[in-house]
């Protein structure tokens, strides 16, 4: 009996707050990213702490400050993609990346222009749909890759460890409705 109520206890507060299994999936998916990654751990927190980095200075800089760009960091290359203004706001983002400590290149993959609403949630639509073919592709792990897009155009970065499995990738993307144009910033593992 003893066992009956604090099961119950458990169930009443598991699925009366949205946060707990919220918390243990988090924890649950990020272990298995750290898990079937290409990257040693220590390359994985260096790419992320560039990458937050950057977008703090591009929040803070008064011709960037856009949430609008999306930063990509893999060993150190850093990918720049999204919409922006104006190319000298591009530019100056490329400009603020390149600054940064541990950052090898900067790869600018910005458009300019603007993204109209219908717009993003078509760009929402063909990333999802990109991940959902590569998930339930065997042989690649989804986790390791990073899917963008921008007005139609799909930027993929990640790090996977065969020409094979990189090509298979790019003709996934390629074959989802509404793609225009597909970027390949997939590295292999050396």
């Amino acid at each position: 009996m003893k066992h009956l109520i604090m099961g119950l206890a458990m169930a009443v507060m598991v699925f009366s707050t949205g946060c707990v299994p919220l918390i243990v999936g988090a924890g649950a998916a990020g272990g298995y990213k750290v898990v079937t990654e290409e990257r040693t751990g220590a390359t994985q927190w260096e790419d992320s702490n560039i990458s937050a980095s950057i977008k703090t200075e591009f929040v803070k800089d008064p011709l960037v400050k856009s949430l609008k760009i999306d930063v990509d960091t893999i060993d150190g290359h850093v990918i720049l993609s999204g919409v922006v203004d104006s190319e000298l706001q591009s530019s100056r983002a490329v400009e603020i990346a390149e600054q940064y400590k541990g950052v090898k290149s900067v790869k600018n993959n910005m458009q300019i222009g603007s993204k109209s609403f219908g717009q993003a949630i078509d760009d929402k639509v063909i990333g999802g749909k990109i991940k959902a073919k590569l998930i339930n592709e065997p042989g690649i792990s989804a986790l390791n890759i990073d899917v963008d897009v921008d007005i139609g155009r799909v930027t993929l970065s990640g790090v996977v460890h065969s020409q094979k499995i990189k090509n298979r990738i790019m003709e996934l993307a390629r074959e989802v409705q509404g793609v225009v144009d597909v970027v390949d910033n997939i590295r292999l593992t050396e």
